[in-house]
Formats: structure tokens, C-alpha cells, sequence
């Protein structure tokens, strides 16, 4: 699923993917190599994020990219760079069936209609999910001479942050490949993980990023809802140092490890996101009258297990934290070997946008 505002020659097989998910706190980077049917992470960079106070420059970026490519060691120039979360509106919508370009055309002439708030000046990609096989009930619902609707999972983000990305990456010395919506990446990684899971089960897919998470609920490997919510890990934090009278630095390090006298705290600060999850899931159980079982979590705050203890509690149902490199064959330098185990639930994002280009 790329979905690419940008799109390079995609016609050249790609044998080493470099990407990079830009995110509020910290940058993540990957680069993974096709190795035959598998594919390899040769090496990933964390990196802080450039600080700025109401649009990130395309020089800043710039030298931010070419920080990355550093930190990452690589010749590599191609790089595919995933769209944060507020930068990019994601909507399930019903489209005709119309070639892909048309498509965009119908959405930007009416972005009120599809997605529910005019976008003016917005580029937009469409993915179109493979029509399920029509049970003779379905066949009979429809008119003589109607034309089934597609479900498109469509996109949109602003022709000026495009632009901009496409600048910072030239400048950078780098080829822009795709720019990707950073919601549909964990999609991609845990189709690759679990992929026998992905095809045939329900499941809800959560990603926690530093001010904002996203909640997917797949259903045999269709989206069939999405949301982005404004709590993320900094709330988290933030709350829990106010909580306790403590640094901003001391409450990161115990939502992360295990400090149970912070439990309840933790619980308080943690409710609002599963509140949001909850109302997700009773949404797909209602539509679909079944129940939904699995909840992976990825994002730097779910290594805390006291935030995976408090989202159990709020609902009831199982969360696990999830490693998008499971699947990958594992060829990192010694300390990033010895770290990736940890270091990857942040990963979900820059892995599954890598993914959209192979």
C-alpha cells in the first residue's frame, strides 16, 4: 500500500530501500536490501528531530536528510520519506470504477463530498482495496445496469509540504522515490510480520507517535476504519511528570520502565487514548457483529509495559507490542544488532514505508 504524493521511476527494481519517517520527536530511518525472497535490514538511525517553531524549512531538512544519510552510512540517494500524521488527510471512500488518475481528478474537485472538508491547493493518491467476492445476497441488493463502487482507501496533503519535501530532498543530494501517508506504513510492516493473520483475521493496529496516534482496524486484510487522535507520548509523559512533581526526563524513564507505585498515575494518563480505542472497536464490532480479539501496538511507548497493562484493563481485550523487524533478515552492525529488539516497535513506520517501494 504506497499511496505516493510522490512517485519515482518505479519501474527500477529497487535493490536497497532507503527510508525515512520524520516524526515530531525523533526521526527514524532504515535501510533494507532485497536479498532474493527476503528482505534484509542492513542498518536504522534514530535521530532528534530539527526543532522549529510553525513549518519545518525545506533547508532545514535538507541538512537534516543529509544527517540521516550519514548516521545510516550508505550511498544510497533514492529515499522515500512517510508523511506525518497531521500533514496528510486519510479517508475510506466509494469511488466508481475510473483509472486511478481520474480518480484523483474526482477527489480534488470535490474533497467536501469524499473527504468531508474542503482541501484546497491538496494533492491526492488513491489505493483501491480488491473487490471481495459478491454473494448472491449482495447481487441481488443492486440495480439492473448499476455499477459497483470501489472502496479506496484516498489521501491528500498540501502541493506546498510536497513541494517542499521534493526541494529539501534535492538539496540534500538525494532523488525523491515516494512520499508516503505515515498511517498506512504499520499496515504494510504487519502485513509482512504476520502475514496468514493479516489476510484472514480482525485485528486493530495502533501506532503511538510522540503527539498523535493512529488506530487501524483491518478486517482480512481491508482497512475498515481509521483515526488519528491527539494523544501520544508526550502526553503521556508530560502528565506524569506533572503528576508526580518530577522532570520531564525522570517520568520518560518511568513510563517506560517498570515503577509500579506509578501504575495509577499511568493509568490516568494513558485512559484518553483507550477511550478512542474503545469507541473504534465497538464501531467494527457493531458494523460487522463480531467481536474484534488482537490489538498490536507499535510506537516507542508501548516498550512501556505499564501502558500496555493500563490499555489491556480499559478494554478488555489483548495488546501486544509488535516488532516490525521480525520478518527481516538481520544484518546490522554489532550495537544496532544487540538493540533492535528494543528499538523496534519505532520502526513500524519508516519500515512499511520502505515496504511501499518494493
Amino acid at each position: 500500500m504506497a499511496l505516493p504524493f510522490l512517485n519515482g521511476d518505479s519501474r527500477k527494481k529497487r535493490s536497497q530501500v532507503l527510508a525515512v519517517d520524520l516524526g515530531n520527536r525523533t526521526t527514524k530511518a532504515v535501510l533494507l536490501e532485497r536479498r532474493g525472497e527476503t528482505l534484509a535490514l542492513l542498518r536504522y538511525a534514530l535521530l532528534d528531530a530539527p526543532v522549529y517553531e510553525k513549518t519545518l524549512s525545506p533547508e532545514m531538512l535538507a541538512e537534516h536528510l543529509r544527517a540521516v544519510v550519514k548516521a545510516l552510512d550508505t550511498k544510497v540517494r533514492q529515499v522515500t520519506l512517510a508523511v506525518g500524521l497531521d500533514d496528510a488527510v486519510v479517508r475510506l471512500v466509494e469511488l466508481p470504477q475510473i483509472p486511478v488518475e481520474e480518480m484523483r481528478l474526482v477527489l480534488k474537485n470535490n474533497t467536501k463530498g469524499y473527504l468531508q472538508q474542503e482541501l484546497p491547493r491538496h494533492v491526492f493518491d488513491c489505493h483501491i482495496f480488491p473487490p471481495r467476492q459478491t454473494t448472491n445476497k449482495t447481487a441481488e441488493t443492486l440495480k439492473p445496469g448499476t455499477i459497483p463502487k470501489l472502496k479506496v482507501l484516498a489521501a491528500g496533503a498540501k502541493q506546498q509540504l510536497i513541494d517542499d519535501f521534493h526541494k529539501a530532498v534535492k538539496d540534500a543530494g538525494l532523488t525523491g522515490d515516494h512520499i508516503v501517508p505515515g498511517l498506512v506504513c504499520p499496515m504494510n510492516a504487519m502485513e509482512l510480520v504476520l502475514p496468514e493473520m493479516f489476510a484472514n483475521e480482525s485485528i486493530a493496529l495502533v501506532d503511538i507517535g510522540f503527539k498523535h496516534s493512529s488506530i487501524c482496524v483491518m478486517d482480512q486484510g481491508e482497512l475498515m476504519l481509521s483515526r488519528v487522535v491527539n494523544v501520544g507520548g508526550d502526553n503521556f509523559t508530560a502528565g506524569l511528570a506533572q503528576a508526580m512533581s518530577i522532570s520531564y526526563a525522570e517520568a520518560e524513564g518511568i513510563k517506560v520502565g517498570l515503577a509500579p507505585e506509578a501504575q495509577s498515575m499511568i493509568e490516568a494518563q494513558v485512559s484518553p487514548l483507550g477511550r478512542e480505542l474503545r469507541a473504534s472497536l465497538d464501531f467494527f464490532e457493531h458494523q460487522q457483529d463480531r467481536p474484534l480479539t488482537q490489538i498490536y501496538v507499535s510506537g516507542g511507548s508501548a516498550r512501556s509495559e505499564p501502558i500496555m497493562q493500563t490499555l489491556r484493563a480499559e478494554l478488555g481485550v489483548e495488546c501486544k507490542t509488535w516488532n516490525p523487524t521480525a520478518s527481516l533478515q538481520l544484518a546490522l552492525p554489532g550495537q544496532q544488532a544487540a538493540e533492535v529488539e528494543y528499538v523496534g516497535p519505532q520502526l513500524a513506520v519508516a519500515i512499511g514505508a520502505a515496504l511501499s517501494v518494493f
